[in-house]
């Protein structure tokens, strides 16, 4: 009998659906799905890095969807909890939902269900929170831009409120403990992966120049990047 593998991911949504993908496809015993950054492999078990590919990611989630638009709502929050232990979880109720088709999926999965329901729930409450909390200022090139702190990992649900908020205004929300901003330039919405000092997010922004100081961060240091919000699956979630 094959030994239970680890999975090992990049930590983002799409990556994590790219490993259930490759589970169900190599029918992958599976011991746990740990981020690359976190990984604690068991004493017996196999390690498997999985890269993320986003059209594998893709047909999960329409797959999910199809099936149930408020499952696949509630993995994606629960997802966004980062709470230890979460992807496993996720998995199981996943294969539960194509084990048995024909059956209540929350049969024999109540636990389970129970602790996805409630991470997802939280998410929810505190997306809610800093869309009600967040504070603006106007930067001397008309950008918006909020420092936060949220509990759980919530800016990739907070882009579609705020957009309609300022409508026709560019904005950036930045999480600093994550590290990482949204940004809006009134076509599309970037994840934008920087490190700001307390002095780039606190005080008056009205001399500050918030696009160059983005560019400056990102030319000076390799290791942060822009790139497209993943939301664009993630996003349909968010309401």
């Amino acid at each position: 009998m094959e030994n239970p593998k680890v999975l090992i991911y990049d930590g983002s949504f799409n990556g994590f659906l790219t490993t259930v993908f490759k589970i169900f496809e190599e029918k992958i015993p599976v011991a746990n799905i740990q981020k690359n950054k976190e990984l604690q492999k068991g004493l017996f078990s196999e390690a498997i890095t999985v890269f993320t590919q986003m059209d594998k990611a893709r047909r999960v989630w329409n797959s999910i969807q199809n099936k149930s638009n408020s499952a696949i709502k509630s993995i994606y929050f629960a997802f966004l909890s980062e709470t230890k232990g979460i992807e496993l979880l996720l998995y199981q109720y996943i294969r539960s939902m194509y084990a048995h088709p024909n059956e209540n999926p929350i049969e024999g999965m109540s636990e389970i269900i129970l602790k996805i329901q409630q991470h997802s729930r939280m998410v929810a409450r505190e997306k809610h929170r800093i869309e009600a909390i967040a504070n603006f200022e106007i930067s001397q090139d008309q950008v918006y831009f909020s420092n936060v702190s949220p509990g759980f990992d919530v800016l990739p649900l907070i882009s579609k409120y705020f957009r309609s908020k300022f409508h026709g205004q560019e904005f950036m929300v930045y999480d600093q403990k994550r590290k990482y901003a949204i940004y809006y330039n009134l076509y599309t919405v970037e994840i934008i992966s920087l490190e700001l000092s307390v002095y780039d997010c606190t005080g008056d922004l009205s001399h500050t120049n918030i696009k160059q100081l983005i560019n400056n961060k990102l030319h000076s240091h390799s290791r942060y990047s822009r790139k497209p919000e993943m939301a664009d699956m993630g996003e349909k979630a968010a309401v």
